[in-house]
């Protein structure tokens, strides 16, 4: 069967793939390229979520690619403005004239012989398999299952007589309006959804096992509102975007240094937003040191309105068992429910659950080490997008799409036909993603383990990384070039 081939191909049509399609049409344009999309339309997670309320948790002007401004009135966007900024940036490139919908990636095999990827995709649509060769395979599939959220044993769930969802998956047809509602989770999705149902719905209690960071943000930036009238769209664009770099980096080295004093910073954040004699010590003061976890943003302070006006209110206990009508706890209290939430996370998944084989032997993501926080050793001419956990994932998707394009340059102008990445020579191995949530927790053996040392570490620090990846040395030590027909070593074995 005769394979089409393209010198690109992209795993993904999220905010990373559309992004990385982008890049190449800018810096690469004589590059043909590909998206394989596994779901009907673009957009990835911000298509997929689709529960009340749902935003960024990053600024725009960061969260938004550096080669496109937003232009939108509010730096804290809903999920319906990213996906039209998303949509609208893929057309304006003709992006979206090269995404292959309904095409799920399973497996892809790479040939020294030939320096080529074959990757096999299954058409949910008709059912096929297809297959297609590529030069580069870049994969911007996210880092966690579209298929099924993290949900955990709920004792006594089939005794319940109401609606439990799951907001990965939220169900067109619930109306909250009028009930109650109680979600399970602490993290930033129910610190979402706790303002957004508490408009319409009879009480919302978030029910929690342990507390989390919350730190209220303006959703507007006043300097952007400032420049707006001021400059044209890309000068105030950059102009907001480098301020927030260095605010949100300021931040977390400051909390990674002085994490007492940032804990008591954002302890007092939250005391002066809810009434007095709240119990602000045992709802929002967390075991862990700030920035262990990401800090969950509420804007305008919505969440804390809604707790301190009684549309909502937060419980911090652990579940004895469902019962018909709610949640009794270990405590003994029973909370009443007709709709119970669960915010309880997100299940990880590497390279999009694809599998691969270097010259026939089968890679272990989690016995390699990445390069550059992009590249897996003994893993030849692929890319993998992982943005930032400490700051707006698209910084670290803009540099990756922008290496990979100096990386292809550089193979054209030097008549090289492959990069493969090098293990360090010592062998220290830290995790990949330097987070102690438990969705990063539960699956830490399956993921790729990083360096001590660049180029093998993932600084999560985009000043160190952008000076690294847009000016750093292409031939360093940490890859090998080569051309056809000089066999890789079995990345499982790196």
């Amino acid at each position: 069967m005769a394979c089409e081939h393209v010198d690109v191909l992209i795993v993904g049509a999220g905010l990373s793939g559309v992004g990385a399609a982008c890049h190449l049409r800018r810096r690469c344009p004589e590059k043909t390229y590909a998206l394989l999309e596994a779901r009907d339309a673009l957009g990835g997670t911000w298509d997929l979520f689709r529960y009340p309320g749902v935003r960024s948790d990053s600024d725009m002007f960061t969260l938004g690619y550096s080669f496109r401004p937003w232009t939108g009135p509010t730096s804290i966007a809903d999920g319906g403005a990213i996906r039209a900024y998303i949509r609208d940036t893929a057309r304006e490139y003709g992006v979206d004239r090269h995404i292959r919908y309904r095409h799920r990636v399973v497996r892809a095999d790479w040939d020294s012989a030939t320096a080529r990827w074959t990757v096999h995709a299954h058409r949910d649509d008709t059912g096929e398999t297809v297959r297609l060769t590529c030069g580069f395979l870049h994969v911007c599939a996210g880092y966690y299952r579209y298929d099924a959220g993290h949900t955990p044993d709920l004792p006594g769930l089939d005794r319940f007589a109401g609606r439990v969802v799951h907001p990965q998956h939220w169900p067109a047809d619930l109306d909250h309006a009028g009930r109650r509602v109680v979600v399970i989770g602490s993290g930033a999705t129910a610190v979402t959804l706790v303002p957004a149902l508490a408009a319409r719905a009879a009480h919302v209690t978030m029910l929690q096992r342990s507390p989390s960071y919350v730190l209220a943000l303006r959703s507007r930036d006043a300097l952007a509102d400032t420049l707006r009238r001021r400059l044209p769209a890309r000068a105030y664009h950059a102009a907001v975007r480098g301020k927030n770099v260095l605010v949100t980096t300021a931040t977390y080295q400051l909390s990674r240094r002085a994490p007492g004093l940032v804990r008591r910073l954002l302890r007092r954040g939250v005391a002066r937003r809810l009434p007095a004699g709240f119990d602000v010590d045992r709802h929002f003061s967390p075991r862990y040191d700030p920035w262990d976890q990401r800090l969950c943003i509420t804007p305008d302070g919505d969440f804390f309105a809604a707790l301190a006006d009684g549309r909502a209110s937060v419980v911090t206990d652990t579940i004895d068992t469902f019962t018909a009508h709610g949640i009794r706890l270990a405590s003994g209290e029973e909370l009443p429910a007709d709709v119970v939430v669960t915010a309880t996370g997100l299940n990880l998944r590497v390279l999009g659950g694809m599998a691969l084989r270097v010259d026939g032997v089968e890679v272990d993501p989690a016995r390699t080490v990445a390069y550059k926080g992009m590249m897996l050793s003994g893993v030849p001419n692929l890319a993998l997008t992982i943005g930032y956990t400490n700051a707006s994932w698209t910084l670290k998707a803009d540099l990756v799409a922008a290496y990979v394009c100096r990386l292809l340059r550089h193979l054209d102008r030097t008549g090289q036909q492959i990069v493969t990445p090098r293990p360090p020579p010592d062998d220290e191995r830290v995790p990949l993603i330097d987070l102690r949530s438990g969705y990063v927790l539960r699956s830490l053996d399956a993921l790729p383990r990083q360096g001590r040392k660049a180029p093998w570490r993932l600084h999560q620090n985009y000043l160190r990384d952008l000076l690294l990846m847009r000016h750093g040395r292409i031939d360093d030590e940490g890859v090998r070039f080569s051309r056809a027909g000089s066999p890789e070593r079995s990345p499982t074995r790196a």
